[in-house]
This record gives C-alpha cells, sequence and structure tokens, in this order.
C-alpha cells in the first residue's frame, strides 16, 4: 500500500480508524493505529459520559473529555490524529472549537451537512477539514458551499456507503438499492472532486463495510485514494470498548446483523440482542433528558436514550445497549492487536494486487 496526502499531511499507510462512539474509540485505538501509519480517530459522541466533573454540566464535561483524549493520544503517539465529530451532536461548534485549539491534525464531520465547518477555523489552526458524504449530491453542496462562503475546499471527503456501522445517511429502502451502493457513489463523488482540481486535490475516501485488503485494492482501482474502517478494529486489545463489548463482534453470526431506527433520525446497522427487543417492546422510553446531545432528538418521541444505551454498551452491561457495526463485523473470529489486523490487511492487498497483475498479463 502507498502513502498518501492529506493537504500537507503524509499518511504513510492508506486507512483511516473510522470514529466510533461512544467510547469505542479513545486515545487506545486512535493512538494504535496512527502508530502503524494510518489515521487513528478519536469519537466525541458521548465524551461527556465518560467524563464526570464535580459541575455533571454534560457538555461541559464532553469539552473536558476532548481535550484529555488529544492529551493521552499525543502522549502514546507522534502520528496523526483525526476526531469525528457529528453534526448532529447539540455541541458540535463547542467540539469543533476545541478540537482545532488542541490541534487536531484532522477533524471528520458527518450525520448532517457540515455547512459552516470552516468557519471555525482560526488565522494560525493548521487542522485539515474532512466532511462525510453518502453522495455525490451531498459532496458538491459541501464544496459549492466552503468555496463560496469561506474560500475553502475539503482537505478530503469520506465517502461512507450503506454497509457502514452506526448511523447511515439512507432511506431504509436505499440500504440494499445496488443504485446506492458504495461501487457507485465513489467514482461519482471522484467527478465532483475533478471539478475542483484547478483548486486544490481532493482525496477521496472509501468507507462502510470495507473489512480486507482485497477490498481495499478494489475501491482504489475504483478512484478512492484510500479507505476508512471501523468495525475491523473494535476486536482489538487496543480498542477501548469494554472485552465484553468485542466478544459481540466475535460471537455473532450474518443473521444477527440488523437495521433500527435511531432517537437521532437516522436508519443504523447494530447487532440485535435483549435491549433492542426490550425497545421494540417500547419498554425503554426516556422519562427526562439529562443530556441534550443531540439535536434532532426529542426524549418524549424517542423510543430510548441513544448516549446511554452507547455507554452501556461499551462498558459491557449489553443488556441496556447495543453495539453499533459496520455489514461485515460478524467475519471477526478472534480479539487480535491493531498490528496483526493491519499486517493481515497488507499481506491481502499484496495477494490481491499480484492477482490483478496476472490477470492483466
Amino acid at each position: 500500500m502507498k502513502s498518501i496526502f492529506i493537504g500537507n499531511k503524509e499518511i504513510c499507510l492508506p486507512i483511516i480508524q473510522g470514529g466510533m462512539g461512544v467510547g469505542v474509540s479513545l486515545s487506545g485505538l486512535a493512538s494504535a493505529v496512527a502508530n502503524e501509519g494510518g489515521i487513528g480517530v478519536i469519537s466525541c459522541a458521548g465524551l461527556g459520559l465518560l467524563y464526570k466533573q464535580d459541575t455533571g454540566d454534560y457538555l461541559k464535561n464532553c469539552i473536558w473529555g476532548l481535550k484529555e483524549e488529544l492529551r493521552k493520544t499525543r502522549e502514546k503517539t507522534k502520528g496523526v490524529i483525526g476526531v469525528n465529530i457529528m453534526v448532529a451532536l447539540s455541541n458540535f461548534a463547542d467540539m469543533v472549537r476545541t478540537a482545532i485549539k488542541e490541534k487536531a491534525d484532522v477533524i471528520f464531520a458527518g450525520a448532517g451537512l457540515p455547512l459552516d465547518l470552516p468557519s471555525y477555523l482560526t488565522p494560525d489552526s493548521k487542522t485539515l477539514l474532512a466532511p462525510i458524504v453518502s453522495s455525490a449530491r451531498a459532496a458538491k453542496v459541501i464544496c459549492d458551499k466552503w468555496l463560496t462562503n469561506y474560500g475553502y475546499l475539503p482537505d478530503a471527503i469520506v465517502v461512507e456507503g450503506p454497509k457502514a456501522g452506526g448511523h447511515l445517511g439512507f432511506k431504509t429502502e436505499q440500504i440494499e438499492d445496488e443504485n446506492h451502493s458504495l461501487e457507485h457513489l465513489i467514482p461519482e463523488v471522484v467527478a465532483i472532486a475533478s471539478q475542483y482540481s484547478d483548486k486544490k486535490t481532493i482525496p477521496v475516501i472509501a468507507a462502510g463495510g470495507i473489512s480486507t485488503g482485497e477490498d481495499i485494492l478494489r475501491f482504489i482501482g475504483l478512484g478512492a485514494t484510500g479507505v476508512q474502517m471501523g468495525s475491523i478494529f473494535v476486536p482489538t486489545d487496543e480498542c477501548d470498548a469494554s472485552p465484553v463489548f468485542k466478544q459481540v463482534y466475535v460471537d455473532s453470526s450474518q443473521k444477527d446483523m440488523m437495521i433500527i431506527q435511531s432517537p437521532v433520525g437516522m436508519p443504523g446497522r447494530a447487532f440485535d440482542g435483549e435491549f433492542i427487543r426490550s425497545v421494540n417492546k417500547g419498554n425503554e422510553k426516556p422519562k427526562v433528558c439529562s443530556f441534550h446531545c443531540i439535536k434532532t432528538c426529542d426524549y418524549t418521541q424517542s423510543p430510548y436514550c441513544i448516549v446511554k444505551a452507547l455507554y452501556n454498551a461499551t462498558k459491557g452491561n449489553m443488556d441496556k445497549g447495543y453495539a453499533f457495526a459496520g455489514a461485515n463485523a460478524y467475519l471477526a473470529e478472534k480479539i487480535s492487536s491493531v498490528k496483526e489486523v493491519i499486517a493481515k490487511l497488507k499481506d491481502e492487498f499484496e495477494i490481491a494486487r499480484k492477482k490483478v497483475i496476472i490477470n492483466n498479463l
């Protein structure tokens, strides 16, 4: 695998570790991936639950938590570190400002269109900006808005297809529609990015359901510069989630994968379990909201509190939460190290590359 550039940052391994919350990808996982040459990514989601100060102010605790996670990560690696910030977060602006102030290398922003993201940059900022989109139309809208309003273009665009874990930027009926597959989306977004090539080179990153080195080669062949991978890094020693959470990936099968409706207002892919069955029976409706963490969430209408459910799961209390996961997450066979996972991906990539060369002779 060849190194790539995002802005002025050379990424020795063309793999971005997907941001996974609550508490699944923090300093442990992010630093491990960065040390292997990829981009390690800290998820901002739910940090106020993981970092509780005396004030009990969830939103202030989120800011403190992000500062602490970036500090811890920098103690463990000199590699490239990103922060994943959902646009749907009620404290999106605070998280972006904090990430920039703390000199995160890259901000990845999805779960909504980050139309004002460049407005938070400061004159001395070196933080790169990468929106996460699920269509060529969204990529075009962001590029045009950023260029018109801020004279700025994305430093990279992550294209997240319908096989991703967590929240999906698709209608439920589009998830299995071949016309919305990542294989269709990548060339379309590459074409959008090329429209601005006279102003800036915008790498396009493929994401969602990518689980092998052969997958990486295939999407690079379709025009992607690199890939984003999340689920493959959950069953690793360095992942920040509970061993119980990781074991769900190892013990699961394809029949356990399902699409759920999230209080965020988007469909999501997750492993089935006792909590989701309880939600479907109407047993998990919140009586109050102490966090106000999602802009689009009305707790009086929500079937459950998503931040609590994800927090409980990452701590190993699977009866009170669930695990988001990509479409191929059930393929996990054991808990490995990040180094082992990446070594396997490299081997698979090289075998696939040699097959392509032989077939083209």
